[in-house]
């Protein structure tokens, strides 16, 4: 009874551990803002080629110089940790205090702003692939992880936007053709050794991933897939601008400061998959920090209660609505997500965001996280304008992990029918 009894202890173990080891990214709590990749004083989607340097950056709205340290952990392609020691991938060390600080000038919002450049003088990262990093707290509990890509530069992926093939979709569907091809590399077993990852406008919640080549030429490797590499096209970004958090823009409707910090009211969105598409030139979900009356964004720019609202009652459904971007990393968590007002027959959220340009979106999404694209709040529209990226992995039959070869993107502004 005793020897059965630690064998099931034993097994339970087992499982957790296993299910453990997979790397999910930790949202942020309420005073944790604006964390995002940087390189070249641009927020960026974290994939970035081996060597180059980014920083990450974010806010801490308690504003008492806490003190932050961060992990680094490399994963492989379904994002579980590699086995691989770490001074394999990693010169120096990790488990650092971030040392960059600021606090905010002259906003009535008060933070502190952290500034995590990599590599640095402790930690320099070593070869390609998936990463998690992992900002922990003073008692080195996890505050907030993000995933970010570094990649080689030794395969060709030349790639093609076009309208779905399939008939119902055609209007409503971007598929991406695309090819794989190396003079560096010869691929003896390409359905073992290759995979990749596609993704629209940086959103990894909803890559496409375990497509295998369709057919090869060679050392080339075909994908010209029907439906397996199609994305739903969705439409254009929506967008505020309050870099002068005292003035109204154009998708403004009024300004005050009754709660100690500015608010900023947007008119009410319509539901658009109605309405014919309208080009809307947008950042394809990206933002930009920025206060027009400071000269040092980054701890100038203030914070101010955002005010969204939606009239889509067509919509109701035991689905929730949530407001995204990059300037939330596309969270589906309970504070971005909109509560239906009946008095106003609208969806209505309030979110503290740091000021300058923000492109939105409303997304579906049940409650296990799945973004239902196919009724889209603003619907479907091949004419819409995004970015789409490709990533190749591979890795050899004695190979400890999986590099990351190559990257591509394009945009479906040169789309092929």
């Amino acid at each position: 009874m005793v020897a059965s009894f630690f064998r099931k202890l034993l097994l339970i173990f087992m499982v957790t551990s296993a299910v453990a080891q997979t790397e999910t990214e930790v949202a942020p709590p309420y005073n944790i803002k604006t964390a995002a990749f940087i390189q070249n004083n641009n927020n960026v989607i974290p994939v970035f080629e081996l060597g180059e340097g980014f920083q990450f950056q974010f806010d801490d709205l308690f504003g008492n110089e806490a003190n932050y340290y961060y992990e680094i952990v490399h994963c492989d392609y379904n994002w579980k940790p590699t086995e691989i020691p770490k001074t394999d991938y990693l010169k120096g060390f990790d488990g650092q205090r971030i040392q960059q600080y600021e606090n905010s000038f002259n906003t009535l919002q008060t933070y502190s702003h952290y500034q995590l450049p990599i590599p640095n003088q402790f930690t320099q990262l070593l070869i390609s692939g998936n990463y998690m990093l992992k900002i922990l707290d003073e008692h080195k509990d996890i505050v907030l992880s993000r995933k970010f890509i570094l990649y080689e530069n030794v395969v060709t992926i030349p790639m093609q936007i076009r309208r779905a093939r399939t008939a119902n979709y055609l209007d409503s569907k971007h598929n991406i053709e695309f090819s794989i091809q190396s003079q560096a590399i010869t691929f003896q077993n390409p359905l073992k050794n290759i995979k990749v990852v596609l993704f629209q406008n940086g959103q990894m919640n909803s890559a496409i991933k375990n497509i295998a080549p369709q057919y090869t030429i060679g050392n080339e490797l075909i994908y010209k897939y029907d439906t397996q590499t199609q994305f739903w096209a969705g439409n254009e970004f929506l967008y505020f601008d309050n870099n002068d958090i005292r003035a109204a823009g154009n998708t403004i409707s009024r300004i005050d400061s009754g709660t100690g910090i500015y608010n900023t009211h947007l008119y009410t969105n319509n539901a658009r998959a109605n309405f014919p598409y309208t080009l809307n030139p947008d950042a394809n979900g990206n933002f930009v920090t920025r206060n027009i009356r400071g000269v040092r964004n980054e701890i100038e720019a203030d914070y101010a209660w955002v005010y969204f609202s939606l009239s889509a009652p067509a919509f109701m459904s035991k689905k929730s609505i949530y407001v995204t971007g990059m300037f939330n990393n596309y969270s589906l968590s309970p504070e971005y997500k909109l509560d239906f007002n009946a008095k106003t027959n609208t969806y209505e959220k309030a979110v503290l965001i740091k000021q300058g340009f923000t492109n939105y979106q409303y997304q579906i999404a049940d409650d296990k996280g799945t973004i239902d694209g196919e009724k889209a709040i603003d619907g479907n529209f091949w004419q819409t304008e995004n970015d789409y990226t490709i990533l190749v992995y591979y890795r050899q039959n004695n190979d400890r992990y999986e590099r990351v070869i190559g990257k591509a993107t394009a945009n479906s502004s040169i789309i092929s029918n």
